[in-house]
């Protein structure tokens, strides 16, 4: 049975780096995939991209994106053996009960990459849902400077100083 995962961590844990290595393991494998990245992400010139320099296309959603109907047309082309979602905090609730039902109905692993909270320790409204109905929870840890677990987000203006 196929499952929902949620992958979480603070900013700079590998996020990304993991997903492209999941991807990277079912195409040695000849499967096919189906890779999203949210729209508002244009930081990198490839749509999802590691700090190690790894990247891969990816398809882009929005708000509107409608990733069950997407998913399934695909599968009807080429047999999908997973989706993977980077940046999934900025899913919409919607947009998270379709990769459940990705999984759910269709039978295909859906893997979500995103960050749990903001810099205030706010979660996002995607990852309250994922939180909340994903089969499987994995947080990723990053380093804090301090040398510990890293569990929040610093926020900086242009100068450097923290924003509250």
């Amino acid at each position: 049975m196929a499952k929902l995962y949620f992958y979480y961590a603070s900013m700079n844990a590998g996020k990304s780096t993991n997903l492209l290595q999941a991807n990277f393991n079912y195409g040695e494998r000849g499967m096919q995939t189906m890779l999203w990245t949210a729209a508002l992400d244009t930081r990198t010139e490839q749509p999802i991209a590691s700090r190690i320099g790894l990247g891969a296309d990816a398809n882009r959603f929005g708000p509107g994106t409608n990733l069950w109907e997407a998913a399934a047309a695909r599968h009807r082309e080429s047999p999908l053996a997973c989706v993977l979602i980077d940046e999934a905090q900025f899913l919409t609730a919607t947009q998270v009960w379709q990769c459940a039902r990705i999984a759910d109905e269709a039978g295909i692993p859906v893997l979500c990459y995103g960050l749990r909270t903001d810099f205030r320790g706010d979660l996002f409204p995607g990852s309250a849902v994922l939180l909340g109905i994903a089969d499987t929870l994995v947080e990723l840890k990053a380093v804090c400077h301090c040398g510990r677990k890293a569990t929040m987000n610093l926020r900086t203006d242009e100068h450097g100083a923290p924003i509250a």
